[in-house]
């Protein structure tokens, strides 16, 4: 039997994160959290995951640093990484946008509130 692949979901609002968490273990996975980039950041250095689900809006180190750390070291530049936020192509109100999310080497960019069927699928797909 093989192994449940492992996701680490980072996102500043808990609430969220245990949302995802359970629809991620309802579909076999194995999910770890973390509530800011930083803390992101360390569960991969010390537990690399299969795959990361990473919040671009949050406070000191957003999504997109976070991205950009991990895709430029080569230990951890094969990790999928998908970018869920709640910035869409019509946001242009905030320092965050979609043609930014897009620029990063992200695996998969999703608008929130993505439902819990498109995240596992991209998954699914990064996965294979």
């Amino acid at each position: 039997m093989s192994a449940k692949k492992r996701i680490l979901v980072v996102d500043d609002e808990p609430d969220f994160c245990a949302i995802v968490q359970l629809n991620l273990e309802k579909e076999g996975y194995e999910v770890e959290l973390a509530y800011s980039g930083a803390e992101g950041l360390e569960k991969v250095h010390a537990n690399p995951p299969d795959a990361i689900v990473l919040d671009v809006m949050m406070p000191e180190m957003d999504g997109y640093q976070v991205c950009k750390k991990l895709k430029a070291d080569e230990k951890y530049a094969d990790i999928p990484v998908i970018l869920l936020t709640a910035v869409g192509s019509h946001v242009s109100s905030t320092r965050y946008s979609h043609a930014d999310g897009m620029n990063t080497e992200a695996d998969d960019y999703i608008a929130k509130p993505a439902s819990a069927e498109e995240l596992t699928e991209s998954i699914k797909k990064l996965l294979e």
